[in-house]
């Protein structure tokens, strides 16, 4: 059955319906992404589980090939391509996104699912102006007047900060500095109000007076219009600031999902340990070099069988080698994806604890 438009009837009444039975605004469930490439199927993603309600940040983290920008490409339709296999379930708002027509996606991508991408140099038009392209992005999904639109993007800029934005909506973008550069894109993901936003890596290659700045202001957007966050970063320091909930990705997969404040004073992972362990801090003697996870990331064509992460971990079982781990609760609203028993992750993470406050 063809799903309805998102601004229906039927999937208001859907809606309804979906949030008497989960509070969640966007849920992803088991969700696969496969390409076929000349060299093998790439298991993108694989069984990722995730969700995020009204008014929440849910931080997803992870080294780079873990599939967190994969998994948000596919929630916005951006990895519709010939060459790929999607299955799984994302629900946003009751409307079934998996499959969910081209037209009617791009009527939810940007209007009510808003994306900030890594690189806003390549995800701006060189070409036009950065007032030009946030009033293009309005007209796109509202019948506006020129002048109305232009009118909305000053102000969007004025919100994220830019100063005089009335001379600089006639910039291009190569003329702002990486920090305005960003500030333009976040300023295009909600000049129209969306319900979700998805940050991906809003921060790479700012420094980090720019990155308070943009973090300070994501969250104070968020608090004013009750949008729910999905922001992506292999910085767990940003996930401290920012998160109600943090999901750990590995090979494609969440491999632990909990609180803030259970994952950074209780973490139950192998994984998660190896994380933490690698930050550096500024209340601890200096070390002659940071910890680091051992290994590489696995091939996402041949990965290993049973637990994607028991080539690198130091507390591997044969059981690791041959089965792969089921994601389950260890404690209300805590769940783990490992056969290491759970008093003894709990203990060690316990023992962690004083580390990581």
């Amino acid at each position: 059955m063809t799903p309805e438009p998102p601004d229906s009837d039927n999937a208001a009444a859907k809606s309804r319906e979906t949030s008497k039975s989960s509070s969640a605004l966007l849920e992803i469930r088991d969700l696969r992404v496969h390409f076929r490439t000349r060299d093998g199927v790439v298991h993108a993603v694989e069984g990722a589980q995730l969700s995020v309600e009204r008014g929440q940040t849910l931080g997803v983290v992870g080294e780079s090939g873990s599939g967190k920008s994969v998994t948000a490409m596919t929630v916005i339709g951006l990895t519709r391509f010939p060459n790929a296999t999607i299955s799984g379930e994302i629900e946003f708002d009751g409307i079934d996104l998996i499959n969910l027509p081209d037209n009617q996606m791009r009527r939810v991508r940007g209007r009510r699912i808003a994306m900030i991408f890594q690189d806003p140099l390549s995800s701006l038009h060189p070409l036009y102006k950065v007032g030009w392209q946030i009033v293009e992005a309005i007209q796109t999904h509202e019948e506006v007047s020129t002048s109305e639109a232009r009118a909305r993007t000053i102000e969007a800029l004025r919100e994220v900060g830019i100063p005089s934005p009335e001379k600089r909506i006639d910039s291009y973008p190569h003329e702002l500095s990486g920090g305005m550069r960003q500030r333009v894109m976040i300023a295009m993901a909600l000049v129209l109000k969306p319900d979700v936003l998805i940050a991906d890596e809003p921060t790479t290659a700012l420094d980090v007076t720019v990155q308070a700045q943009i973090l300070d202001l994501i969250r104070r957007l968020k608090d004013e219009y009750g949008t729910a966050v999905v922001m992506i970063t292999h910085d767990l320091g940003v996930i401290a600031e920012l998160a109600d909930e943090v999901a750990v990705m590995y090979a494609g997969r969440v491999m632990e999902k909990a609180p803030r404040e259970v994952l950074f004073t209780s973490p139950e992972l192998p994984y998660t340990w190896g994380l933490m362990r690698s930050i550096p801090r500024l209340d601890a003697p200096r070390p002659d070099r940071l910890d680091s996870i051992s290994g590489l990331p696995p091939s996402l064509i041949n990965l290993p069988p049973g637990c994607p992460f028991h080539p690198r971990c130091p507390y591997v079982m044969d059981v690791c080698l041959k089965k792969e781990p089921e994601l389950k609760q260890s404690e209300p609203g805590h769940l783990v994806s490992c056969h290491l028993d759970v008093k003894e992750r709990q203990q060690i993470g316990r023992d962690l604890q004083t580390l990581y406050r």
